[in-house]
């Protein structure tokens, strides 16, 4: 027996010295994990795209050896960011188009449009981010100055929040819009007998039709293009709130060649033919593609005075905004939806919205459970709905930006009491439990660390106001951050696969130069992320 001993005590020292073969470690970290306990780590290890432990580094780097060790000096690593509402898509598609984000004034979009269509002559020019209420005079344009300048090329700019357009005669006639033309859910402005240019949510459908279509090329590069723009500024989920089948197919295929290597969680617009494809066909789910939705339209927009009220605008009298999807189609919608697997996901923004859509999700979701039926924006709540909010199945899904773009004249459109129900992210937070924060990019600028220093110092840029736009309704650091990934995680039902650096998710994590729990709070706009990883891979 003895002469076995050797080979014994030589497997044991062999066995002791094994280390188990993974792809990466990361170590000397400080890794906000965002499980359960909201535990800081220092380590973790990734294998075949998934994070295989996360503790110490001491135990990390006995268990395991890497192909690729990464000493990140003490950064601070979160799990990839998700944006729970935003529109991927229209940011690629933005970049192919005129830029009017930021402008002071409707010369100077008119500046730009003549200088992109010498730059890049087109035969319908477009354009994408004016908003009137950052302008001196903050009433719609008109057409006039667009007849003038482009008399001979039709011509359509679209408001930042995407519910209005302006456009020029060339264009309503190409779309066979005059001052009879009619269309339920929206508005064709009208003054002094004459068309003003201006179209408000559903008749913008009728340019729509006539705008030439884009090539598959252009397609696939406005995707490439909105892939680098999020990466660069550490998202590696995007909710797209609104898509159709021929998009999303694109998307899929592009992620099976590995050229999109973005995750999307995909919600189809409510059209009849993505209805009649999609619903049937039930939830479609790879690691990076997830369609199990429906993106629904109840009203327009605040800004635009689209917001579906319960009284009258405090700034318009007799205005009460319009339903842009009629109570009547969206009652037979929430049943056909109920029927099927997937979520319905509504944007509401003014109270009477908000209240019909809750309602209406309270009735059809009774004896349910684990629907996640998401209300996007809950933007102005009437204080006698926010308990529908305690139902599990509802979610609301926010985006704190808006709360620090509009908050310069929302409360003229809302009156001092109305407002109060407005923006009010704690007080969902707390009715609900749990709440989804995004952009809803390109209305908004993309970087997610904007969304957090809106959503805890409710001012903007310039430290304005100063004590905070209802400050009562900033949510803690810890809060926003679980809104940006496990909570997005949650409304995506994708919580069990990513949201938090956790034995057996996805290895998507983002390494930044500044520690975002603890720097002070103006510093949090400036954060730069240093590289995003997603399946434990830099991008």
């Amino acid at each position: 027996m003895k002469k076995y001993i050797p080979l014994l005590v030589s497997f044991i020292v062999w066995n002791c010295s094994y280390k188990e073969q993974v792809d990466l470690i990361v170590t000397n970290a400080n890794i906000y994990t965002v499980n359960g306990e909201f535990s800081i780590a220092e380590s973790f290890a990734v294998k075949d795209g998934k994070f295989i432990s996360v503790g110490n580094a001491s135990d990390i780097l006995n268990a395991y050896e890497a192909k690729e060790t990464v000493d990140a000096n003490g950064q601070t690593i979160l799990p990839g960011l998700i944006d729970a509402h935003c529109h991927f898509y229209g940011l690629g598609q933005n970049q192919q188009v005129v830029d009017l984000v930021g402008t002071k004034s409707f010369e100077e979009v008119l500046e730009r449009l003549q200088t992109f269509q010498k730059e890049r002559s087109t035969s319908f020019l477009r354009g994408r981010g004016w908003d009137q209420n950052d302008w001196e005079v903050k009433e719609f344009p008109t057409k006039d100055r667009l007849d003038a300048l482009f008399p001979n090329i039709p011509v359509a700019i679209e408001r930042v929040d995407g519910h209005a357009y302006l456009v020029n005669q060339e264009a309503l006639d190409l779309a066979e819009i005059t001052t009879k033309t009619s269309v339920e859910g929206g508005e064709i402005v009208i003054q002094n007998g004459k068309l003003t240019g201006i179209l408000i949510d559903n008749p913008m459908g009728l340019i729509d039709a006539v705008i030439p279509r884009t090539s598959r090329k252009t397609k696939i590069q406005a995707l490439l293009d909105a892939q680098k723009l999020c990466f660069d500024l550490g998202l590696t989920t995007v909710s797209d709130a609104g898509l159709d089948k021929e998009i999303i197919e694109l998307i899929d295929s592009l992620q099976q060649s590995g050229d999109l290597k973005m995750r999307v969680y995909a919600m189809i617009s409510n059209k009849k033919e993505n209805l009649d494809y999609y619903l049937p066909k039930g939830k479609i789910k790879t690691d990076r593609l997830n369609v199990q939705s429906v993106k629904v339209y109840a009203d327009g927009a605040l800004g635009s005075r689209g917001a579906a009220l319960k009284r009258a605008y405090s700034d318009k009298k007799g205005h009460f905004g319009a339903m842009v999807t009629s109570p009547k189609n969206l009652e037979a919608l929430a049943v056909r939806i109920a029927n099927s697997d997937y979520q319905m996901n509504t944007h509401a923004i003014g109270d009477s919205a908000n209240s019909h859509i809750l309602k209406t999700y309270n009735k059809h979701l009774k004896g349910e459970s684990n629907r996640r039926w998401r209300i996007e924006h809950a933007q102005v709540i009437d204080k006698t709905d926010f308990k529908y909010f305690k139902n599990e199945n509802i979610i609301p899904s926010v985006q704190p930006t808006h709360a620090t773009s509009d908050m310069y004249w929302a409360d003229e459109r809302l009156g001092e009491e109305r407002i109060k129900g407005a923006y009010a992210y704690k007080e969902l937070l707390n009715m609900s439990g749990n709440i989804a924060l995004g952009t809803d990019f390109p209305v908004e600028r993309v970087s997610p660390f904007l969304t957090f220093y809106a959503t805890v110092a409710r001012q903007d840029l310039e430290n304005y106001p100063e004590s905070g736009f209802q400050k009562e309704n900033a949510l803690t650091r810890e809060e926003t951050l679980k809104g940006m990934t496990i909570w997005a995680a949650y409304s995506n039902f994708e919580d069990t696969e990513k949201g938090s650096i956790e034995i057996g998710k996805f290895a998507d994590f983002i390494v930044l130069d500044k520690d975002i729990m603890t720097v002070p709070t103006n510093d949090i706009p400036k954060i730069k992320v240093e590289n995003t990883y997603v399946n434990g891979v830099a991008q």
